[in-house]
This record gives C-alpha cells, sequence and structure tokens, in this order.
C-alpha cells in the first residue's frame, strides 16, 4: 500500500488528508465505479442538506465520506499487519473482499441523511441496499453479491451505537467514523453560526494521525488545541471504540498542544 505520509520511528503515518491508492486490483476498480458513478457521488452530496444547511450539524458530505474511507482502509491495513481476524471469509468470500466491504460500508453508510437526520442510520439501509443492487453484479456473482451485500450493511447499521458489530469489518467502519474530527468538519456550521457542542468541540481538533503501535496494531494520535476537544475523544470516538470488537487493538492518545501553561486537559488515553 503506497503512503503519502511521513515516516517517524520507522512507523506509518497517514494523514488526515491522504489520499492513498490501496494495492487490491478489485478493490480499486470498486472505487473507480464509485468515483464515476453519478447516483452514489449526487446522493453524498445531497445527504449534506439535511445535516448541515438545516439543521446546522458537521459536515456529512463527499469529505466525510472520503475521510472516513480512508481511515477505514488505513485500519483494515494496519490490523490487518497485526493479524487481526477478519470475517468476510465465514461467508465464503475472499480476502480481498474484506476491503471492499470496509470500502463500500464507508462510501454508504450516511445516504440515510438525505430523508432525515434523526434515525439515519435506518435509511441508509434500504436506500444502500439498492445501490449495492446496480455495483455488486458488476463484480460479483449472484451468490456472493447476496453475501456482499449482507456484510456491507451489517458494517452500515453498525456505524450507529445502539447497534454491535458481529465483524471485525463492521467494527472498522464504526470507529473511523468518528476518526473524522479535525476543525474542518466543522467549518461550514461554525461559520454560519453555530456554536453546539459538536461544532465548538471539533474546532479544538487540529489533527488525526493513525500508525502502527508498539504494543497494539493500531496507535491513533490526536492534537487538539483546547480543552472543548475531549468531547470530541472521551464522549464521541469513546462511545464509538466500545462494544466495536477492536477496543484491545487500537490505542487512542489525544493530548493538548496549546502551549498555555494554565490549560485544564494536557493528555488523555483511551
Amino acid at each position: 500500500m503506497s503512503d503519502s505520509g511521513t515516516e517517524a520511528d520507522s512507523r506509518r503515518i497517514y494523514s488526515p488528508d491522504a489520499e492513498h491508492e490501496f494495492p487490491d486490483e478489485k478493490l480499486n476498480r470498486v472505487l473507480e465505479f464509485v468515483e464515476d458513478d453519478e447516483e452514489i457521488q449526487t446522493y453524498l452530496e445531497a445527504q449534506n442538506v439535511n445535516a448541515v444547511d438545516r439543521m446546522r450539524y458537521n459536515d456529512h458530505g463527499v469529505k466525510h465520506i472520503e475521510i472516513v474511507r480512508n481511515r477505514a482502509l488505513c485500519l483494515y491495513d494496519l490490523l490487518k499487519g497485526g493479524d487481526v481476524e477478519f470475517h468476510a471469509g465465514q461467508q465464503g468470500l475472499e480476502e480481498e473482499d474484506e476491503s471492499v466491504v470496509v470500502a463500500l460500508a464507508a462510501t454508504l453508510h450516511d445516504v440515510g441523511h438525505v430523508v432525515h437526520r434523526d434515525e439515519h442510520v435506518y435509511y441508509s439501509i434500504p436506500l444502500a441496499a439498492d445501490i449495492l443492487d446496480r455495483i455488486l453484479p458488476e463484480f460479483y456473482d449472484v451468490a456472493e453479491t447476496v453475501r456482499m451485500k449482507g456484510e456491507i450493511l451489517h458494517a452500515i447499521l453498525c456505524h450507529h451505537t445502539a447497534e454491535t458489530p458481529l465483524t471485525t469489518e463492521a467494527g472498522v467502519i464504526r470507529v473511523a467514523d468518528a476518526l473524522d474530527m479535525e476543525s474542518g468538519r466543522s467549518r461550514i456550521p461554525y461559520e454560519h453560526g453555530g456554536r453546539g457542542i459538536n461544532t465548538l468541540s471539533s474546532q479544538a481538533i487540529k489533527r488525526v494521525s493513525l500508525h502502527e503501535g508498539d504494543t497494539r496494531p493500531v496507535m491513533v494520535e490526536i492534537a487538539m488545541t483546547n480543552a472543548a476537544g475531549v468531547y470530541q475523544v472521551d464522549n464521541l470516538l469513546k462511545a464509538k471504540l466500545r462494544d466495536s470488537g477492536l477496543e484491545d487493538e487500537i490505542r487512542i492518545v489525544a493530548v493538548n498542544t496549546n502551549e498555555n501553561r494554565e490549560q485544564l486537559v494536557e493528555r488523555i488515553e483511551l
């Protein structure tokens, strides 16, 4: 897997907005299909209207999807490197299908926002199912399509904390969704006067980086500039990590980089 990040202590670093071309041929063909598909791209744009324009919530559009998908695939890569088991094989699917499940679930997990922000995950399921009925037959036979569809929909459903992931693929989507937390995500609602806790807390997060951990397969490092960022880390990310199935595989450290000696929070670790 190519990496446009930097090297530090011989560990691979994944920058927040880095674009990676993953080496799997099938995955890259699926991603190319998604990029060129007008319906999918329209959904990714339209799903932001309810979330941002009407509710002044954080970004749930094209940029959010790009970041979540990239981080989900980075998590997949790092976890595979740490010999963590994935579960698509239990459906008789190939190892190369694991990353396709992750990529398509990340792409479609928020399409339900076109219906409503509230309970959007449950609207995402039927909408994503219809889209998958067009995508998957391009790459899989009938039986494989059914099994892939089930795995992807399960991962989409379980990005919602009320549902428990039964696969590592679903756990990856759950955690990756919460890893889009930098200040850029709240730019639009902030500029329009949004001052809710989600907006203010994400304004405090300046950088999220993923790399190989020393004691666990994944280390997530978060740089924040004030204590408001604790809400993103301790409330949102911690809630997503809990019951994801990846609690023992991911170490998360958040550091307050503000040089003000009166800062309330210097470091938290999950």
